[in-house]
């Protein structure tokens, strides 16, 4: 009989990893639709052949997906490091963007050894959201441009002011409109798609709204430019050594560290999302940077586009139903079989309509709904995040990236700089004046008018006693009003306890 319940529970649990394996792999089947038009419309958006995004995405599934870390997570080209390997390669070239790459990455694998992962969690949320709307409005402003077949121009404020010149080419110039209204008509089937009902939102909308471009451009012969294809190891370019000049500038070496830093918190800000939305195993932060690390590396060393985990993939694949990282292994392997076996699939792509998925993308990328209540209840973070995205919008995105967190730390200052001041007169002629709180200089303005109206004929005591933390100016200048005040007055002022040994 014991033998007997033994063979019933085991097939039990063969049963149960059966049905993990099977879901598993729907789900990856899932993610790699999801996955295909993103991969190719980043690349094409960032200045690089597509297939450059389906080796990003191949190595994120394969390597990356088999790597510990997150379980369910999938990682591949993202739109938030668009413009930045877009002002990359404008700069640098393409030959020099795989070694950009590379180091990011085994600098991300270094900062993983060095278990500087769960730090990366202690950036704000604002800077953050700031970042992410300055990179969707650049995004979308380019976009724009690419659905009317136009050369968007360089820098965010040179999108801005060509965007009335741009409309005037989209209504005098019919090949222009048929295009944007291409790329429209993609956007409008991304935007419409969810409020589809039934089984037919299985399907990710990025894939139907490529497919039915694909169908109106063929079948009405329509002038729009299609996505080049070169081949899966044409477009594959290693770094060679005239990259090595290019890496001592200090230009090369800022892009270098916002890679670094953007590919890091964007993937583990998106691990912390992925966690709240299943009850499996908990990310490790410090295994998953150095996951992203070691894909990074792989993808710079063949002259890939650079890798984030990206939450659109991560979401469809928890949504799916995915219990084990195999579903993202098989995504990357799809993504491989596609590439070797179809590559002319991508020829046919509309550009206008790879453009319409990426303004989707783009605007997706605008936290509007979050920032309505952070205005309300948390004002001076929603001062920080505009302020981030204009900066990012109209210098770069490490200058606005450091203008945010300059602006974090000195709210974080300001708002842990509170001291109270409280002043108490006694029957006897005492003034008994209490600071409570952190005396820093941020605060010294205002602490010196209040103690500067004391009355100079009567006993003021100051009571430091309440004071958690007096930087050094602030107890130079208690000592220096305390003898100011002195000499003005008759009475003296006594420190209790003294502002410093």
């Amino acid at each position: 009989m014991f033998s007997a319940l033994s063979a019933l529970s085991a097939r039990k649990n063969l049963d149960q990893r059966s049905a993990v394996l099977w879901r598993d792999a729907l789900a990856s089947l899932v993610v790699f639709l999801v996955a295909l038009p993103l991969c190719v419309g980043v690349a094409v958006a960032s200045g690089v052949p597509g297939e450059l995004g389906l080796v990003t995405g191949i190595v994120g599934g394969l390597v990356v997906g088999a790597l510990p870390g997150s379980t369910l997570q999938v990682s591949g080209p993202a739109a938030g490091l668009t413009v930045l390997v877009y002002n990359a390669v404008e700069r640098f070239g393409l030959g020099t963007l795989g070694a950009l790459v590379l180091i990011a990455g085994l600098l991300q694998v270094l900062l993983g050894a060095l278990r500087f992962g769960r730090w990366f969690r202690a950036i704000s949320v604002a800077v953050v959201h700031g970042m992410l709307t300055g990179i969707g409005l650049i995004l979308v402003l380019g976009q724009i441009y690419v659905m009317a077949g136009a050369d968007q121009p360089s820098g965010g404020p040179g999108k801005l002011a060509g965007t009335a010149e741009l409309l005037g080419t989209i209504a005098l110039d019919s090949t222009a409109r048929t295009a944007f209204l291409v790329g429209l008509g993609t956007l409008a089937v991304l935007v419409l798609w969810p409020k589809v009902s039934g089984r037919a939102r299985i399907v990710p909308g990025p894939l139907v709204a490529v497919t039915l471009a694909i169908a109106a451009t063929s079948l009405l012969d329509l002038p729009v430019a299609t996505v080049e294809v070169r081949g899966l190891l044409d477009a594959v370019q290693p770094p060679g050594g005239g990259a090595l000049d290019d890496l001592l500038s200090a230009q090369a070496l800022g892009t270098i560290v916002a890679f670094t830093l953007i590919a890091s918190a964007e993937s583990l800000f998106s691990a912390a999302a992925v966690d709240r939305m299943h009850n499996g195993p908990r990310t490790d932060y410090d295994k998953e940077l150095m996951a992203q690390g070691v894909g990074n590396t792989l993808c710079g060393a063949l002259g890939a586009l650079p890798m984030t985990a990206v939450i659109v993939r991560s979401a469809a694949n928890v949504q799916a139903g995915a219990r084990t990282s195999l579903s993202r292994i098989l995504h990357g392997l799809w993504l491989l079989l596609f590439a070797a076996l179809l590559p002319a699939a991508i020829g046919v792509i509309p550009l206008p309509a790879l453009a319409g998925v990426l303004v989707h993308a783009g605007c997706k990328l605008v936290p509007v709904k979050e920032f309505i209540p952070m205005w309300r209840q948390h004002r001076g973070e929603a001062v920080i995040l505009g302020a981030t995205a204009v900066a990012v919008v109209m210098t770069d995105l490490l200058e606005g990236v450091l203008l945010g967190l300059l602006l974090s730390v000195c709210k974080a200052a300001w708002d842990s700089s509170r001291l109270q001041v409280e002043t108490r007169e006694y029957d006897d002629g005492r003034v008994v004046v209490a600071l409570t709180g952190n005396a820093t200089f941020l605060r010294l303005p205002g602490t010196l008018e209040q103690l500067e109206g004391l009355p100079t004929d009567r006993p003021v005591e100051l009571d430091l006693s309440g004071v958690r933390h007096a930087d050094l100016a602030s107890c130079v200048a208690l000592e220096n009003w305390a003898r100011r005040h002195n000499d003005a007055g008759t009475a003296p002022v006594r420190l209790l306890p003294p502002a410093h040994p």
